[in-house]
């Protein structure tokens, strides 16, 4: 415990925050459309943010406390729109699927299958990777100063003070200025806030197992979880110089699928963009004190979940162009040592900009994000580079 304490300081605490504030406010809108999707009533939609807060919460501390490493876990962004997109299936046959899936995902962490298939992939691809997933933030960033061009240069100019001030302080910083703008501007505002829920209560919901559900639901949510979120959750990790046991933590973000399916939780898997910002030199400069990162991040999952409605509150009263600039600030340094990663290696340079380039495109197939196309391009060009030129 005193060695636990003694890790924290001010610029970890921070990076949980944005960490969490970055996940929480680009994808809450979409869990409110699936539980719309799914018809859900407003004391279940209170009860997802309640399982979702807690299974993130939980899954962060414990991993992150275990391996001593910024681990960082979250709810499945595209399987949420996948849920969106669902039609004639109720609330109990969802849950059932969800169920479904948290087992298929724990299958998946037990057997080691796909820690084996993580392990071919070689570091520039899985680098390039990394990048070209934040490399959007970035360019997010920069174009919120469209629209509030004071505010973002306001951030900008505390960045770049503050990395050469006091470096190890300067995303703190850049959090500092955006709200003391943001405040000046009066663009900080809880005017029209829901006050009238603050606390998120968990909702049982009996869970109803159906061939339909299990194949039009569980299946799909598997395997975007599988290829949009944890494929590059891991590569962030290994692109950041952490090998943490991937087999046992996607387990245990299986188990908590599975345990929290019926309140809601409907998928856990390793967090990528959020986990960046955990695992760079902003949270500290010693690699081996950024898990207090992650820790103070599940710290505030779980605050979310007990509280989610006060906590909706107050993320939703930060301008859109805030959390934007914050998220590319913060990920700046990140992206940086992914580039250099995935283009250091001559023999894979082609493969890793093909990645990089696919993962930026956004481009979805079958549901299916861009970073696992990304790795298919990057691993396509791998084996093209190493077939043996026929002899004349």
């Amino acid at each position: 415990m005193r060695r636990l304490l003694q890790d924290f300081s001010p610029a970890t605490v921070v990076a949980g925050f944005v960490a969490v504030l970055v996940g929480y406010t680009s994808s809450v809108a979409i869990i409110f459309q699936a539980t719309v999707a799914l018809g859900a009533t407003p004391a279940q939609t209170a009860s997802w943010l309640w399982a979702l807060g807690l299974g993130m919460g939980a899954t962060s501390l414990g991993l992150s406390l275990w391996t001593r490493q910024p681990v960082l876990t979250a709810w499945s962004t595209p399987g949420a729109a996948l849920l969106a997109s669902v039609s004639g299936v109720e609330m109990p046959e969802a849950v059932g699927a969800f169920i479904v899936c948290g087992l298929l995902i724990t299958l998946a962490g037990a057997t080691g299958w796909f820690e084996k298939l993580m392990d071919r992939i070689p570091v520039a691809i899985a680098s390039a990777l990394l990048a070209g997933v934040l490399a959007r933030f970035g360019l997010d960033a920069v174009g919120s100063a469209r629209t509030a061009p004071v505010l973002v240069l306001a951030m900008a100019g505390a960045f770049l003070l503050g990395r050469r001030l006091w470096p190890r302080y300067a995303v703190p910083g850049v959090l500092v200025m955006g709200v003391v703008v943001a405040l000046a501007q009066g663009r900080l505002s809880f005017a029209g806030a829901d006050t009238s829920q603050l606390l998120a209560l968990p909702v049982w919901t009996a869970p109803h197992f159906t061939w339909h559900a299990a194949i039009g639901v569980a299946l799909p949510l598997f395997i975007v979880t599988m290829a949009s979120q944890n494929l590059p959750g891991v590569a962030a990790q290994r692109a950041s110089g952490y090998q943490t046991p991937v087999s046992a933590s996607i387990a245990v973000t299986g188990a908590a699928t599975t345990l929290l399916a019926p309140f809601g939780g409907y998928a856990f898997n390793l967090a990528a963009i959020t986990a960046a910002i955990c695992m760079g030199r902003e949270a500290h400069e010693d690699p081996a004190r950024r898990y207090t990162a992650s820790i103070a991040a599940g710290v505030f999952y779980l605050l979310l979940g007990l509280a989610g409605g006060a906590v909706a509150m107050l993320l939703s009263a930060f301008p859109r162009e805030l959390v934007a600039a914050i998220a590319g600030l913060a990920l700046l340094g990140t992206i940086g040592g992914a580039l250099a990663g995935a283009l250091k290696d001559e023999g894979h340079r082609d493969a890793a900009i093909l990645t990089f380039l696919v993962c930026l495109s956004g481009i979805t197939a079958f549901g299916i994000g861009a970073a696992f196309w990304g790795v298919v391009a990057g691993g396509v060009a791998t084996l093209a580079a190493n077939l043996r030129r026929p002899r004349p």
